[in-house]
C-alpha cells in the first residue's frame, strides 16, 4: 500500500494486464511513482505481460480464475462489466489507467481517470475491427452488445472526479464521447537507452547495417500490412515486433526482407531499438509512444500524420509524417527520411522531455490538488 505523509492512501487501477503495450508501461510508471500501491484489474496473466508486474501487489476480479479469458481478454467482453463491478478499491485516491473498464471500478474514494482513449471497440468499432461489423462473427456479436455497453460506459464515465488524458486527440474523443473536459498529461516512455542490451539472435545478421522497425500490436487498425507492401520487393529490411490476432495472416504472406518476432524482454527491445535505422508507425494511435522510445536511442520516425503522433513527433526534427496509411506514401516517406540529416543528440533530448520523473511529479500534483479541493 502507498500511504502519503498525510495518511491518505493511493491505489492504481487498469483494465486488464494480459498484454505487452504502451498502456501497461504507463501502469508501471504509475507504480514507480507510488511505490507499494496496489494495482486493481479485471484479469492478470503474468506470462503475457511485462514481468515487472510480478513484483507488484496486483489484485484481480473473480473472473481471473478462468484461464481461457486470462489468455484472451477479448473473449471476456460480455463478462467484463460484471467483473468491473466486483472490483472495489479501498484507497482514498485511485488513479485509473483506462481505455474501457477501469473508470468503472466501484471504489470508495476519489478517482482520477487517466484515459488512453474512450473504448475504441465501442466508439470506433469498424476502424478497430478493420471493416464493417457484419463481416465477422466478432463484429456481429459486438454490434448486438454495443448499445448496452455504451450505456454502461457512459454511466461509468461519470464516476471519476477528474479526467486526464495522454494527447490532444484523446481529449477531443473524451469530450465527444462523454461531454467531459480532460487535461493533457503526456505519458512517459520507459525505454532507458543506458540499460542492458541483449541481442536477438534471429536479427543479428541485420544489426550492422540497420533496419526499419515497427513495434505494434497486430490488429487491423495498426496497418502493419501497409508496411509489408511498402517494402515488398525493395532493398529495405523491416523488423516487425508484435503479437495479436493478425499475426498468422501477416506471417503467411511475409516478404523475404521482413522478419516477425515477439515476446522480447526489455533488454532485447533496447537492442532492437539501438540497431534500427528508422521507426515506422502507420496506425491511428491515441498517443504515439514508440517514436519516443526510438528517439531515446537517436532513431527518427516515419509516422502517420494523425492522432498522438502529432504530439510526440516534431516534424523534420525527430521524424516525418505521411498523410495516409498507403504503401506508396510510405515508400516516398522512406526516401525522404533516408535523405534527411538527423541529429541523434536532438532526438535523445526530445525523448528526455517525456521522462518518468516528470510524469510522476505531475501525478503527485494532481493527487494533491484533488485532495485539497475535496
Amino acid at each position: 500500500m502507498y500511504t502519503r505523509a498525510d495518511g491518505r492512501t493511493v491505489g492504481i487501477a487498469h483494465d486488464y494486464l494480459t498484454q505487452h503495450g504502451g498502456a501497461e508501461r504507463v501502469v508501471l510508471a504509475m507504480a514507480a511513482a507510488f511505490p507499494g500501491a496496489a494495482v486493481h484489474t479485471t484479469l492478470y496473466e503474468p506470462a503475457s505481460t511485462y514481468p515487472e508486474f510480478r513484483d507488484l501487489d496486483v489484485r484481480v476480479s473473480p473472473l481471473n480464475r478462468l484461464g481461457v479469458v486470462r489468455r484472451s481478454h477479448r473473449s471476456a467482453l460480455p463478462l467484463l462489466p460484471l467483473a468491473s463491478a466486483t472490483i472495489r478499491p479501498r484507497e482514498d485516491v485511485v488513479i485509473a489507467s483506462t481505455s474501457g473498464w477501469a473508470h468503472g471500478f466501484r471504489g470508495d474514494g476519489l478517482v482520477i481517470a487517466y484515459c488512453h482513449s474512450p473504448a475504441r471497440w465501442l466508439y470506433q468499432s469498424e476502424t478497430y475491427l478493420g471493416g464493417p461489423l457484419w463481416r465477422s462473427v466478432p463484429g456481429v456479436a459486438l454490434g448486438l452488445m454495443r448499445p448496452a455497453l455504451v450505456r454502461w460506459d457512459r454511466r461509468a464515465a461519470r464516476r471519476p472526479d477528474r479526467y486526464l488524458c495522454n494527447s490532444r486527440v484523446v481529449r477531443t474523443r473524451i469530450r465527444e464521447a462523454y461531454g467531459i473536459d480532460a487535461q493533457v498529461v503526456p505519458a512517459p516512455h520507459g525505454m532507458d537507452p543506458t540499460g542492458q542490451q541483449s541481442p536477438v539472435d534471429a536479427l543479428a545478421d541485420w544489426a550492422d547495417d540497420g533496419y526499419l522497425l515497427v513495434v505494434s500490436r497486430l490488429l487491423p487498425y495498426k496497418n502493419v500490412d501497409v508496411l509489408l507492401e511498402a517494402v515488398r520487393g525493395s532493398d529495405h529490411r523491416l523488423v516487425v515486433v508484435g503479437a495479436g490476432p493478425q499475426r498468422d495472416a501477416l506471417a503467411a504472406d511475409l516478404p523475404p526482407n521482413v522478419r516477425l518476432t515477439s515476446g522480447l524482454s526489455d533488454a532485447q527491445m533496447r537492442w532492437v531499438y539501438a540497431h534500427a535505422r528508422v521507426l515506422l508507425a502507420p496506425s491511428h494511435e491515441d498517443y504515439g509512444l514508440t517514436p519516443l522510445e526510438a528517439a531515446a536511442f537517436g532513431v527518427p520516425s516515419l509516422t502517420l500524420r494523425a492522432g498522438g503522433y502529432l504530439d510526440t513527433v516534431r516534424e523534420g526534427v525527430t521524424g516525418m509524417h505521411v498523410d495516409a496509411p498507403d504503401p506508396e506514401l510510405f515508400r516516398a516517406g522512406l526516401a525522404a527520411a533516408d535523405a534527411h540529416a538527423w541529429d541523434p543528440a536532438v532526438l535523445r533530448s526530445h525523448a528526455d522531455r517525456f521522462s518518468e520523473a516528470g510524469f510522476a511529479a505531475r501525478l503527485h500534483a494532481e493527487v494533491d490538488d484533488l485532495l485539497q479541493a475535496r
